[in-house]
This record gives C-alpha cells, structure tokens and sequence, in this order.
C-alpha cells in the first residue's frame, strides 16, 4: 500500500499527483508543501504584475490523502 495526494483548487480542479509516498504522513507533509507554494505561486505572480494577476483571496488550494495499491 502507498498514498497519493490529489490536489484540490478552488476553481474546482482537481488532479492527482503521480507520486506514491510510503505513509500517509509524508503525503501529508507533501500536499501541505504544495498548498503553500500554491499561495507564495499567486503572490509572485501578483507581485510581478498586479494588473494581469490580481491577488485573490479565495483563490486557494486544498488536498486530501489517498491510500492506493502500490
């Protein structure tokens, strides 16, 4: 058994990282990492040119842990 992360955006997209993590923790910690870089992503972009990308505080990203056969 393994765990995979799928990846959740508030615009309703959801994709499913090909990689398989041992336990669920490091799943865990992996989707908390992509959340966030996520977020310091729109900043960025924001930062770089606030008309084409403004900052939109409900543009966010969420994801759960699955288990999957290896």
């Amino acid at each position: 058994m393994g765990f995979k992360v799928v990846m959740k955006y508030s615009d309703g997209t959801v994709e499913e990282d090909d990689e398989v993590f041992d336990t669920e923790g490091e799943a865990n910690e992996y989707g908390l990492t992509q959340a966030s870089n996520y977020q310091t992503g729109g900043e960025v972009l924001n930062l770089s040119n606030p008309g084409d990308y403004p900052l939109d505080p409900d543009d966010t990203a969420d994801f759960d842990v699955i288990e999957v056969d290896d």
